[in-house]
């Protein structure tokens, strides 16, 4: 008799062409089923179809019914969640006379309670298991508030506590929680094109970026990270 061992999982939420399809590709070559989560259902679909054990969810990670109903078919599907990516970062680039009430919360309801929500989902699990690994992709704005990010940068912070409050409370069941700070516009025909005059090493990279966030999930308890800031040589920091 042939005992058929699954897959590990992997959940990213937040996939777009940059990070999120990077975050997909590595954790799917390296033998993780992945589950792709993103508002809008054409892209991932299509990613989904070329990774060898790729899933799409559409799903609107702010909604908390939503959420629990996606989650629910990502276990039905694949099997308990042994690594959760929280990739979302939507900016609204503007100053406090600027901004209005719907745009900060709608700011914090992306970066901060998304990550809450599809955290709860995966916990109980990965404390049952005594494995498994939630990483949140951050930013600099969670150091420091610049002019125009009166939205961006409290939300990014909220996510911040959130990850550095779980990480204390997760890592003695070991559950690794890790935050990876991006110091740096991620390269993108998008960002290129608004950007036609900068050299490649200004850009960070998604693909090495994916690198990164795997050997996260890989350390071992006894030395772990909990945050890493990644820049490219040409940023100035």
């Amino acid at each position: 008799m042939t005992i058929q061992i699954s897959k590990p999982v992997c959940v990213i939420v937040g996939v777009g062409p940059g990070n999120g399809t990077a975050f997909a590709r590595k954790f799917s070559s390296a033998g993780y089923q992945v589950a792709l989560i993103a508002r809008h259902s054409e892209m991932i679909k299509a990613l989904a179809a070329e990774l060898d054990g790729g899933r799409a969810y559409p799903c609107d990670i702010t909604d908390a019914a939503a959420i629990e109903s996606t989650f629910a078919a990502i276990r039905n599907d694949m099997g308990e969640v042994d690594v959760l990516i929280y990739n979302p970062g939507s900016g609204i680039w503007a100053s406090i006379e600027e901004i209005s009430q719907e745009d900060f919360e709608k700011s914090w309801r992306i970066n901060a309670l998304g990550a809450f929500l599809t955290s709860k989902q995966v916990i109980p699990a990965m404390k049952q298991n005594k494995r498994g690994s939630i990483i949140f992709i951050g930013a600099t704005a969670s150091k420091r508030g610049g002019a125009k990010t009166a939205a961006f940068a409290p939300a990014k912070a909220a996510q911040k506590s959130l990850a550095e409050s779980m990480a204390r409370h997760l890592w003695p069941s070991n559950v690794h929680v890790a935050i990876v700070i991006i110091d740096a516009v991620v390269d993108l025909p998008a960002t290129r094109k608004m950007m036609p005059d900068k050299p490649k090493d200004f850009f960070i990279q998604p693909n090495e970026i994916a690198e990164t966030v795997f050997g996260l999930t890989q350390q071992k308890p006894s030395a772990w990270s909990f945050e890493i800031e990644l820049r490219p040589s040409g940023e100035t920091w």
